[in-house]
């Protein structure tokens, strides 16, 4: 057994996140230290977790599955493995020995056709919003002759990698708003071949990360996504849209845990400069914004026409208003920003990896 799918009880959940994000299965195993399985572990476990208590401290034992489901080594018939996967719902089924001990693991793609694997997918009933009106001067001087969206990672364009993470969900309906450069992003989409319908809207003025919105209120009823043109999320956007009509929200902000390790002693003094202590590299946990959002179409009313704003303004105005805005946090590795050269530059890595095959 993969000691990456193992994790002990007091392991902290910081540490389990980060094991999570080095895991394709995207499950960890609970177990003693005879490798008795105890519980089991996933991102929805956390995710949980982190919704009701508002907090990441804490340790697996407060977060796993304390039922896990599993399967004998005297057991394993291919009818009998199919019905635990399709009847459980689970994406890695444990073998255990006579002891309970966690011998081996068997993945969804190890038992299912590739077919069948695509199929299962839900599908995503809402239109997605494309921001790429924007100048994308932090990844200058290449938007100097091009868009930031048409900009290439591997062999696609920036704009497509997040059109196809989306089409995975089955979407097919996608808005573009655009300024800087419009003309070469639409006349590369009139130019290629494809099987999803693209619109674009032209705002005259830049008006911020959230002000284009407003010239698609006509446009947009119920529920719809909202992305920014240089953001990519590795989520199961069907679970994303479940969770903000369960919440009845108008505003659900996809949030990423991000890990931030100072890598210097950080000093703490008292009156006088007396130092007080010293902490050796500390690492601080927070939930970001990663600009990738599901609203509803009531919300456009507080976004002002011909203006420049911003989507925190937007926040802020439900906010005033009492209207339900809520969270939905991913893992750190389930987040790369693109719109940056550093960030743009281990996103190509990352996507060598294949990490984005939901």
């Amino acid at each position: 057994m993969e000691k990456k799918l193992i994790i002990s009880p007091d392991s902290s959940i910081k540490d389990a996140l980060k094991k999570l994000d080095r895991t394709a299965e995207k499950t960890l195993f609970v177990v003693d230290e005879s490798g008795v399985l105890l519980g089991s572990l996933t991102d929805g476990d956390i995710r949980r977790y982190i919704l009701k208590t508002g907090k990441i401290d804490g340790f697996v034992w407060d977060v796993c599955n304390k039922n896990p489901i599993a399967i004998d080594e005297d057991d394993l018939s291919d009818n009998k493995i199919k019905e635990l996967f399709l009847k459980k719902k689970i994406e890695v089924l444990p073998v255990v020995d006579s002891d309970g001990r966690v011998i081996d693991c068997l993945a969804w793609t190890d038992v299912f056709s590739e077919k069948q694997t695509t199929q299962r997918k839900r599908i995503v009933d809402v239109p997605v919003v494309i921001m790429a009106g924007g100048k994308g001067t932090r990844l200058a001087p290449f938007t100097q002759v091009l868009p930031k969206p048409l900009i290439p990672i591997g062999e696609k364009t920036m704009i497509e990698h997040i059109i196809d993470n989306f089409r995975l969900f089955g979407v097919d309906e996608f808005y573009v708003t655009v300024n800087y450069k419009g003309e070469l992003l639409e006349a590369y989409f009139n130019g290629i071949k494809r099987d999803y319908d693209v619109k674009f809207v032209w705002e005259k003025d830049f008006l911020g990360t959230a002000g284009s919105l407003k010239l698609l209120e006509s446009e947009l009823k119920g529920d719809f996504i909202v992305s920014n043109c240089d953001i990519l999320i590795k989520a199961d956007f069907s679970d994303v849209l479940d969770f903000h009509r369960r919440m009845k929200s108008s505003f659900t902000s996809i949030t990423s845990i991000q890990n931030y390790r100072i890598p210097y002693g950080v000093v703490k003094i008292k009156h006088g400069g007396f130092i007080d202590s010293i902490i050796e590299k500390p690492e601080y946990t927070f939930q970001i914004n990663t600009g990738v959002y599901v609203l509803n179409s009531k919300v456009l009313e507080n976004i002002p026409k011909n203006e420049p704003f911003d989507m925190p303004e937007l926040i802020n105005a439900l906010l005033k208003n009492n209207e339900g805005v809520y969270a939905y946090p991913v893992s750190e590795g389930d987040y790369i920003d693109i719109g940056q050269w550093e960030e743009y530059r281990k996103a190509l890595k990352k996507l060598q990896g294949n990490i984005l095959d939901v």
